[in-house]
């Protein structure tokens, strides 16, 4: 099986997982993530319980293409869309001032931050779900990020609604996302290279 080819059962199941406010365990374009309905408070909270993690650290979420950004920040800087378009590699830009997405997915601060995604899985879902879904690694706070499925801990596999099949067999590179700050003058720095 090509690893292009995303099976629609996989998909519909993921899709149904989502909307019915569950979380599900699949593949980016980094790392094996923990997902959910970024607009849906109580499926945001369980990403939180699941993991373990502090809530004042908030999370990212994903989109499948950057004329989605106007619906979930307030300011959009010219510069992010360059950025987005000619980054190498995968890139989140934390934005401030965030709207329209789950409270307790938005940073203390109004910010959230943002990537827009490139992988055949994530593509798919974005597209039928309309909807950000909550993208964060498939551990433990404070345990390290699984380079490839076959790292991802049991107390993370039993604990989601769905785990995705596709790019199960894929040994990825572990690498996550270059993050850095945005603000509305166009301004930024780097958080993690």
């Amino acid at each position: 099986m090509k690893s292009t080819f995303v099976q629609k059962e996989d998909i519909n199941e993921a899709l149904q997982t989502l909307k019915n406010g569950g979380l599900i365990l699949y593949p980016t374009d980094t790392i094996w993530g923990i997902g959910c309905d970024a607009t849906n408070e109580a499926a945001v909270e369980k990403v939180f319980a699941l993991k373990g993690r502090d809530q004042n650290k908030s999370m990212i979420i994903l989109l499948h293409n950057d004329n989605q950004l106007v619906s979930y920040v307030q300011e959009v800087p010219e510069v992010a869309y360059e950025l987005i378009e000619y980054a190498d590699k995968p890139l989140t830009i934390v934005y401030p001032k965030a709207k329209n997405l789950a409270p307790n997915a938005i940073a203390e601060d109004g910010s959230i931050g943002i990537r827009i995604v490139h992988h055949a899985f994530c593509e798919q879902l974005l597209q039928r779900f309309r909807k950000p879904i909550i993208s964060t690694s498939a551990n433990i706070s404070g345990k390290p990020s699984p380079k490839c499925f076959d790292d991802i801990s049991s107390d993370i596999l039993e604990r989601v609604d769905y785990v995705v099949s596709y790019g199960q067999q894929e040994k990825g590179d572990g690498k996550s996302s270059t993050v850095m700050r945005l603000d509305p003058s166009g301004k930024f720095e780097f958080l993690r290279k």
